[in-house]
């Protein structure tokens, strides 16, 4: 079998490269685990009032608000990045956020669709950070060497042998000693602490220093390049350390943690948050540690105190649920992509879902009184190119070069006229077949939060007041409480009630043998397509359930908790969208199967209308068929984080 299949997608894009193409250095630019604890509210006005706590922004609402942003952008630091011709900075990626356009390495033009986000974070792989640049700029020491001279060749297999050491070397954790030039790391890495501190304007648009920790699991038997995601994206509230800490540390996430920790007591706070579970190979979830050993209460509390959220959904797939893990979920076949990182091979599904690590988790609370896997949820898009794809109809995917135009991600035939069946059987094609094609235009974080500054929305991670969506700016929130009255969805402080008397998603509701009542509340995206559904999902030890809460058309089956067809579709020849749909759904809902004794996991999803997918989008522009193996439409949705039920101790 081929020891990589990644880099052998530069054999007929990369050689033409100008090898010193770029040479200028980048512009410089303990909490326990809240297992029987609530959410704080906000502070009454009044207390704010008297409180002499720092001015606030124009913004600051106490009822909070809802922001967006992308918590997972890489740059030309990240060596999977420069290597496929990405030479923008961490400041190109703040200047996009903020709606300025910046180039592809492919030739054209990206601009955010949607207008400028609310925050964003540029999160560089650790492992060699900034090293290839600095292999590629003339008069640098590393320039110097033989191997860089072999990874700027203008020889395919050369370029192919050298990026796959580097590879290598991630996964293994074991380094390159000629390249592992750590004060060229520390630099890079404060280069891109200053991008983000020259870019943060508190009140108007947020940014974070962060990075990437690169883990990867592998098969002893898989002789590929292929692993199991245990990536961590690694955020701080506010001072950064000197240094990030990479694979090449330690592989072991655990130890990850204990690095957090000793900075937590130094003063330095952070959260790591994982991402795309749903390719870890069934790691990501495990019912043991990272060496094989028993869990237990000290690893919950640990995982939680420096791991609060989750990254539900991105470019490589959705991490909600799997077909075979949810069966009666008619939802659960949303993006679902399942090949291990740069390989063809399949991740075990098992251990590598949200929904299933809930359950999990609620199995291990109930029978050794500790739940490791109580994760808020976010979205990001993991783009390569400083510049997320979030909308179907302006889609550029992820990589750079390699499925930058729709011929090489697999939504146009390279030979128009010879049709799908004509197309020709080689890497480039089976690349965009296993991978580029699967891949979504996913997502953004929403967060509620007081004010637009970086205290306020790191909070909102720490409480799990988030939610994700898989590209369009729904805005959704969710609230549960024993008190609250019949109509309060109507009354015009509904949210300030809903606070007060209950607790908002990220919470726990303390149980007293009543049956809790839920709200939940979602918005259209301005620019986007109108909602069809509202849903709750209900997740216990024992099973999990799906329940249409609010509709468009009609109200949800009592027996079915299905809402009626609204009859929204669209036309896939023009992607014009047919039939109506809800600019807003707000309900409130109690659980028919409820049981006072028994643990629960509650949700909100919410759905649009059906609309193109980004694939069909390119074949519509290009005037070509799309490509039968695709799905031709999508149902985009939003996800709340939690309300975890506890029942009264006594």
């Amino acid at each position: 079998m081929r020891k990589t299949i990644v880099a052998a997608s530069l054999v007929t894009l990369l050689v033409s490269c100008d090898s010193q193409e770029e040479t200028s250095a980048p512009e410089a630019e303990p909490e326990e685990l809240a297992s029987e604890a609530t959410a704080p509210a906000p502070k009454p006005l009044a207390e704010v009032e008297a409180d002499p706590e720092p001015a606030r922004t124009a913004g600051y609402s106490e009822t909070r608000n809802a922001y967006f942003g992308d918590l997972h952008i890489h740059t030309r630091n990240s060596f999977d990045a420069y290597i496929f011709n990405v030479r923008r900075t961490a400041d190109d990626a703040y200047r996009f956020a903020k709606g300025e356009t910046v180039p592809h390495p492919s030739g054209f033009d990206m601009t955010i669709a949607g207008g400028a986000l609310d925050f964003y974070t540029v999160t560089d792989h650790a492992e060699y950070l900034g090293i290839l640049p600095a292999m590629n700029t003339e008069g640098h020491p590393l320039n110097a060497l033989d191997r860089s001279k072999e990874m700027f060749s203008t020889e395919p297999e050369t370029i192919m042998a050298a990026f796959n050491e580097v590879g290598a070397s991630v996964r293994s954790g074991e380094k390159i000693e000629e390249i592992y030039d750590q004060p060229e790391m520390n630099s890079v890495w404060a280069s891109n602490v200053a991008a983000a501190e020259k870019h943060n304007e508190p009140g108007t648009f947020t940014t974070f220093a962060a990075y990437e920790f690169t883990s990867v699991t592998t098969r002893p038997d898989n002789e590929d390049f292929g692993g199991g995601n245990l990536h961590r994206n690694v955020f701080f509230r506010g001072a950064a350390p000197d240094r990030a800490f990479s694979t090449l540390d330690s592989k072991n996430p655990e130890d990850l943690w204990d690095w957090m920790d000793g900075l937590r007591s130094e003063g330095i706070e952070s959260i790591s948050i994982p991402h795309n579970p749903n390719v870890s190979d069934g790691q990501m979830f495990r019912l043991e540690t990272y060496d094989g050993a028993p869990l237990d209460a000290a690893y919950a509390e640990q995982r939680m105190r420096n791991e609060p959220l989750v990254e539900i959904t991105q470019v490589k797939g959705t991490s909600e649920t799997h077909p075979s893990l949810s069966p009666n979920d008619e939802w659960a076949n949303f993006e679902i992509y399942d090949r291990l990182l740069g390989s063809y091979t399949v991740s075990e599904t098992k251990g590598s879902y949200v929904r299933e690590a809930y359950q999990n988790g609620l199995k291990l609370q109930e029978e050794k009184g500790f739940d490791p896997f109580r994760f808020g949820l976010v979205a990001a898009s993991d783009s390569h190119v400083v510049a997320g794809a979030y909308a179907e109809n302006d889609y550029w995917s992820k990589v750079g070069i390699v499925d930058g135009l729709p011929q090489t991600r697999g939504s146009v035939p390279f030979n128009a006229e010879a049709g799908w069946d004509g197309q020709p059987d080689n890497l480039q094609t089976r690349n965009a077949s296993e991978w580029f094609s699967r891949w979504g235009a996913s997502g953004l974080t929403g967060v509620w939060a007081e004010e637009n500054t970086r205290e306020s929305i790191f909070d909102a991670f720490r409480r799990k007041e988030t939610f994700a969506t898989s590209g369009p700016r729904i805005k959704v929130r969710f609230f549960a409480g024993l008190d609250y009255e019949d109509g309060i969805v109507e009354s015009a402080d509904m949210v300030t009630t809903a606070y007060s008397s209950g607790v908002p998603m990220g919470g726990d509701l303390i149980g007293d043998g009543r049956a809790p009542m839920f709200v939940a509340w979602a918005m259209q995206d301005a620019n986007g397509t109108a909602l069809q559904r509202l849903q709750i999902v209900k997740v216990t030890s024992s099973g999990e359930q799906v329940f249409d809460v609010a509709c468009h058309t009609g109200i949800p089956d009592p027996e079915t908790h299905r809402c009626p067809d609204n009859g929204a579709a669209v036309d896939t020849d023009t992607c014009t969208p047919t039939g109506e749909g809800a600019g807003e759904l707000k309900t409130s809902w109690r659980d028919p199967t409820f049981e006072a004794t028994q643990r629960a996991t509650y949700y909100v999803r919410v759905l649009e209308n059906p609309s193109c997918r980004w694939s069909t989008w390119d074949a519509v522009k290009a005037g070509t068929e799309p490509n039968p193996a695709l799905t031709k439409t999508i149902q985009e949705r939003a996800y709340t984080s939690p309300i975890w039920y506890i029942p009264s101790a006594g």
